[in-house]
This record gives structure tokens, sequence and C-alpha cells, in this order.
């Protein structure tokens, strides 16, 4: 019997289907993650824009973010806090053991939370109501706020990558715990700025792409070329800043996590002069079918030299190493990962040398569509980061100190699967209906635009000035009124 099928006719009947309802809410949550951390920045930064240039439509396409922002940040502490359940649900023997040392980046998340919460809900409030300036800077702390929650969440990662802060008594479990060395791990550096990076240039191309759509169906009017221009450009400069933050983290985790970065490159073997597999797939006797070998790469990226010694797979016995296919898959999200972030910077160096030369946006249409496509591409990107992450690490939930079906609750299969089964319907529910009303702010936002172009005055304040007075509302039955008030941000 071959070991990977061995390792899985012993594992618990609850392991699979407790693995497979944390990767699909995990993967869910993070689709909004990068507007969560990132888009407060963005908007902050076109805000500030409109106010120090008195541009009217910066400031319009500032408030519109910020409805989009509260949208989206309310879904997104749904679906987080459905998360953090799970870890006690699905975990308990992680929680129960190792609670006490890392448990404390849950906290600041938490408290992140609640802050960012209080803090849109000022920002929201204060368009029209507060002066700009004063209203400007109490938005400041937003993307803080956001940043907290993210410092949160990747210091209890992190810490499962690179487990330090504690002591084993006789009965292996943790004392004497350092909260300072649990939350600042090996790890935590690499991986907290990548990601924040990652936030950051994914928001940027999924806001670009918004309005790069538009160009393509041919609104060229001021308010789509500075919708795509500030979020795009933000993007632009930092995605070389991630490739070179990504290189970093992947040398990171060749010296701290070297069995990891074995399956990440899938390499079976001990060895000097490693060749590079882009894609490919890794069999059980250690062979690689398909892909593309490019001789000594391997070795030279991960000591620039070939004769870098590269850990394998085999270095460790079969118990303690992610199986082949799990190699594969991990392999797989990270060559997709990198070749996404190639693409990016590719155009991003478009973007930039059209900028130098002619001090304007482009005008290809086929770099409009790649654009529109970027953001798309940016979200398969960190997905596949967390898969090469999380899948790279097995069979470990905490490295190389309690295996992951050590750490499965006992709560029976078919519990869980039906769990499965209602939260897939639950959450394209929660999916379906933040669409609905980000399609419904669309809407009422053509509409008004329609209207203040044809000169024609309406009811809705989108044709006012983010600042001042409102206009005057109707008197009459009642009706007016109302819809003032569903209209407000």
């Amino acid at each position: 019997m071959h070991t990977s099928v061995h390792l899985l006719a012993t594992a618990p009947d609850q392991l699979l289907p407790a693995r497979e309802l944390m990767a699909f809410t995990l993967a869910s949550h993070i689709i909004l993650v990068p507007l969560g951390v990132a888009l407060p920045l963005i908007t902050l930064v076109m805000h500030y824009r409109g106010l120090r240039h008195k541009d009217a439509t910066a400031l319009l396409l500032a408030r519109r973010w910020s409805a989009v922002m509260a949208v989206q940040f309310a879904v997104g502490v749904v679906t987080g806090t459905v998360l953090s359940f799970e870890f006690g649900l699905l975990w308990p023997g992680m929680m129960g053991r190792w609670g006490d040392v890392f448990g404390i980046g849950f906290g600041v998340e938490a408290w992140a939370f609640f802050l960012e919460a209080v803090l849109i809900a000022i920002y929201l409030y204060g368009w029209r109501r507060l002066k700009p300036r004063t209203h400007f800077l109490l938005g400041l702390p937003l993307p803080a706020a956001a940043l907290l929650g993210a410092f949160g969440i990747l210091a209890a990662n992190s810490w499962m990558n690179t487990p330090r802060g504690f002591s084993l008594d006789a009965g292996g479990k943790p004392v004497d715990v350092n909260i300072w060395k649990a939350i600042f791990t090996p790890m935590f550096g690499p991986q907290y700025w990548h990601f924040v990076v990652a936030m950051l240039l994914t928001a940027g191309y999924m806001v670009a792409g918004v309005y790069a759509v538009g160009r393509l169906r041919g609104r060229r009017d001021r308010y789509h070329r500075l919708g795509f221009a500030v979020p795009f450009t933000i993007a632009a400069v930092v995605t070389p800043v991630q490739f070179v933050l990504g290189d970093s983290i992947a040398r990171s985790v060749f010296h701290k996590q070297p069995v990891k970065f074995a399956a990440m490159e899938i390499v079976w073997k001990t060895d000097t002069r490693v060749p590079e597999y882009l894609f490919g797939r890794l069999h059980t006797d250690g062979s690689i079918s398909g892909g593309i070998r490019v001789p000594l790469l391997d070795s030279f990226l991960a000591g620039f030299s070939a004769d870098t010694e590269v850990v394998g797979l085999t270095s460790v016995p079969a118990d303690q190493r992610p199986t082949a296919v799990q190699a594969t898959i991990a392999h797989w999200a990270f060559d997709i990962m990198v070749l996404i972030g190639s693409a990016l910077v590719l155009l991003a160096l478009w973007y930039g040398l059209v900028w130098l030369r002619h001090r304007r946006l482009p005008d290809s249409k086929w770099f409009y569509r790649s654009a529109a496509c970027a953001g798309p591409g940016a979200v398969v990107a960190v997905e596949c980061g967390w898969v090469a992450t999380e899948v790279g690490r097995q069979p470990w939930i905490v490295y190389q100190n309690m295996r992951v079906a050590e750490a499965v609750t006992s709560t029976h299969s078919t519990a869980l699967w039906t769990m499965f089964g209602l939260v897939i319907v639950v959450y394209l529910f929660i999916f379906g209906s933040l669409l609905a009303v980000l399609l419904k702010l669309r809407t009422r936002w053509r509409l008004a635009d329609a209207q203040q172009a044809t000169g024609r005055t309406a009811d809705d304040p989108e044709t006012d000035s983010p600042y001042g007075p409102r206009a005057a509302v109707p008197a009459g039955d009642g009706s007016g009124v109302a819809s003032s008030r569903s209209d407000r941000p």
C-alpha cells in the first residue's frame, strides 16, 4: 500500500469534511479581504486629492467608494466571524492546547474589527455633516485599523508555521508562554508585509478594473479616467515591490520550513544543482511527470548558487511531510501565483512606460482588457498563496508540534458534511445579496449621473456637493422625505 493511501486510510472520518469546510469558508472570506484591508487607504487617497485640488469628481468617487467599503465590510465581518468560530468548533484539539499561546492574535483581530466598524460609521456619517478637513482627519485611522486586523490574523498564522514563545512540560503541554515571541515569530515579518502589499495590489486592480470595463464600453469621461488612474497607479507602484517581497518570503520558507519549500518545488531528495519544475506532477515514487524542467534553477533561486543544497521531502519520515498529491497542489498553487504576479509586473511596466513617455493613460484596448482581468487575477493569486501556505505545511496544523488529525473535532462526519452543505447555501445567499446591493448602488449612481448630465434636478443627493447644505427637500405627502433618507450614503 502506498504511503499516501495508508495515511488517508488511518485518518479520522471527520478530517476530510472539517478540512473542506474550513477551506471553503476561508477561500470565500479571502475574496473580501483585499477591499477590507486596502480600500480605506485607496479611498482616502482619492479623498485627499479631491480636497487638495477642490475636485468634485474625486470627492464623488471617494464618497461612493466609502459606501462600497461599508457594504463589503459588513459581509466581511460575517464571514470572518464564521472562521473564528470554526477554529474552536472544527479544531478543538489545537485551540484547547495552544490557544493560550497564539490566541492573542484573534483577540487583536476582534478589537480591530470593532474599531474599524466605528470608524467606518463615522466616516460615512461625516459626508456633508462635518467640515471637510475634520471629516478627512477622522478617516485617517481607518487604514491603521485595517492593518491592525491583518496584524492579528497574520500573527496567528505565522505562529502556526513557525511556533515560538513557549516551553513544553513533561506532559507535552505548553508552559512559560512569552507573548512577544509568540507574536513576532521568524515568519511573521515576511508573511505580514507580503500579505499587506498583496492586499493593496489586489484592491487597486479590483477597483481600477471596474473603470477599465467602463472605458472599454465607451465611457471616457473624467469620472472614469480618474476612477481608473488613482487605484491602478497605486497597484502598479507596489507590484514590483510585491515581486521582491515574494522572493524574500520564499527564501524565508527555504530556511525556516525546508520541507514546505520542498513541497512547493516538488523536490524529492536532498541534493545540490536541483532543477526547477514549472508545474508538473509529483508521484509517490519521487518521479515527476509533465511540466517544464529548467536545470539548476531551483538551487540558484534558493541560494544564488547552483551548488546550494535543497532539502527534499524524503529528509523526514512519510508521516511528517505532505503527500505527493498535497505537494503537487502546493506546487501548482505556488507556480500560478508566481505566473500571475509576473504578468502583473509586465502590466505595471506597460502602464509606467506609457506614463513616463507621454504623461497620459494608455490608449490600447488590450491594455484595458488586461487591466480588467488584473483584479480577478490578483484575487486568484491571493487564493493560491494561501493554498501554498496551508497545504505545504501538511500534515501539521502547528508545524512540527501537532498534526491536523490530532486537532480535528470528534463530531460525526455526517454532521460535518451536512453543515458544509448548509454553509454553501448560506454563503451563496450572502454573496448574492452583496452582488445585488452593489448592482443597486451602481444603478442609482448611473441614474444620478445621467440626470446631472441632462441638467435636470434630482431628489437624489448624489447631485449635490459632498460638503455643504443639502438640496431642499420638496414638501408634500412625505415621499420626498422618505426618498432623501433612503438615499443617504
